[in-house]
């Protein structure tokens, strides 16, 4: 039945993916697959050794965190890697190498050499590192491709059109798809989680998060102010979303975390959204004060907002208010606040309150809190998680994904979540350009989130 299903999935046009594009550069591997070829017969080959097989679409520096935790985690093994640039791919070559495995194929050459990589190869999962705007074609193909899980990175979509191509797409083919939102796997999130579980909070009434992180020297990099092609980082891509769009255009690394406590997707669901927008100042003065009045890039026009709020509405009555900041001179913060009938955690100051066990009007440090309601998957892997990048977090990630795959379970951060996640970019652009309008919340379910159970880190 399952090799049925494939073979029929294989058929399936990947049509209507969408025209903007990814220039593919060159590679001198050995196992390298020119995107101008014709598509290879897909071999079935099994898996005789039992690794799990992975792909990577996207080779920059986010890929390479992902395959050292595939690698770190046993048998696993990388099919093929796929991207738009050559020192991309030479460097992840390099990286791959220093764990004396195979080389991997390199697809290369066209800007859809993607649907060459996910058509030609057998994979269990492929993994998607792209610029934003190739999130969703990258993740249609490889669904419409048969791969089994399908994973994405942040945020999963742009577009309201586009989360739901994510879900129908899932739903049709039958391949999982899941958003590899790390933040849900940050140590203090998951106790504040556990905690909720245990009904520490209370009932939960309320929650706040963002992201607020200093972007300006990412967005115009080196002495430069580099932008566009010439750039060496995100600035290359990241930049023209500012210029180009007013809303909360990254919002999943706090939504995630708080959508798990609240249920969303199962047994409750965002219902309505309204957002506004500051003036847009911060990268403005970012580039007069590092390269003068007269630097080109001193006449261009942003359109984000230094400081976009939403806030949300939810089915069983809690708010959300949800927080993008990334043209101002700041420290990181998520600004998570869980709060409950019987207390909160705010995580600016790493406060915990719990009526009747913390001190009347004082806060608890959460520490103390968090070792004791520390999630099982932490205490677990905490050895193993100190090398794998943002705090562990991103191993813990990976180790929860890589279970789910093997045991044939469902995605840890599916569709659905992906999409009302991601939802609050598209509907805060709406929303912002209405005066703060309420605007509402899609319910990508179909009515499924009344009878679904909570399944994250369960």
């Amino acid at each position: 039945m399952e090799n049925t299903r494939r073979s029929f999935l294989r058929k399936v046009t990947v049509a209507g993916l969408g025209t903007a594009g990814i220039a593919l550069g060159t590679h001198a591997s050995a196992n390298l697959v020119a995107a101008t070829a014709e598509p290879q017969k897909k071999k079935a080959t099994g898996k005789e050794d039992g690794k799990l097989r992975f792909g990577f679409i996207g080779t920059g520096g986010r890929c390479q965190e992902h395959i050292r935790n595939v690698l770190k985690i046993p048998d696993n093994k990388i099919v093929a890697i796929c991207d738009i640039q050559k020192k991309a791919l030479e460097s992840t070559l390099k990286h791959i190498a220093g764990y004396n495995v195979p080389e991997p194929k390199v697809y290369t050459g066209s800007e859809r050499a993607f649907e060459q990589m996910v058509n030609n190869e057998e994979f269990d999962c492929v993994i998607i590192a792209s610029p934003w705007e190739w999130h969703v074609p990258m993740s249609v193909a490889a669904m419409k491709a048969g791969v089994p899980y399908v994973c994405v990175e942040v945020s999963a979509a742009n577009t309201l059109e586009e989360c739901w191509d994510l879900v129908n797409v899932s739903e049709a083919t039958g391949s999982h798809l899941n958003i590899m939102e790390n933040v849900c796997y940050r140590r203090d999130c998951m106790a504040a989680l556990h905690m909720v579980r245990q009904g520490l909070f209370g009932e939960l009434l309320h929650g706040g998060c963002g992201y607020q992180h200093d972007l300006r020297d990412v967005k115009f990099t080196g002495r430069d102010l580099l932008m566009g092609p010439e750039a060496t980082s995100e600035a290359q891509w990241r930049t023209q979303h500012s210029v180009a769009r007013n809303g909360d255009v990254y919002p999943t690394h706090g939504i995630g975390p708080v959508a798990n406590c609240m249920d969303i997707n199962r047994g409750n669901r965002f219902l309505s959204l309204t957002s506004m927008a500051t003036q847009a100042r911060g990268l403005h003065k970012y580039i007069v004060d590092n390269g003068g009045e007269s630097h080109p890039l001193a006449k261009l026009r942003f359109n984000l907002g230094d400081i976009v709020t939403s806030m949300i509405k939810c089915a069983n009555g809690q708010t959300i208010v949800v927080t993008h900041d990334t043209n101002s001179p700041r420290p990181y913060s998520l600004g998570f606040r869980i709060q409950g009938t019987e207390g909160l955690w705010m995580n600016d100051g790493e406060h915990v309150y719990i009526q009747g066990q913390s001190k009347p009007h004082q806060w608890d440090d959460s520490e103390t809190w968090f070792k004791k309601y520390d999630h099982k998957l932490w205490s677990e892997l905490e050895a193993n998680a100190k090398e794998g990048g943002h705090g562990g977090m991103d191993f813990v990630m990976m180790y929860d994904l890589i279970d789910a795959i093997r045991n044939k379970k469902p995605a840890p951060m599916d569709c659905y979540d992906a999409a009302a996640w991601s939802a609050i970019s598209g509907l805060s652009e709406m929303s912002v350009a209405r005066g703060g309008a309420v605007v509402d919340f899609p319910d990508f379910t179909r009515g499924k989130w009344i009878n679904r159970k909570p399944a994250f880190a369960i």
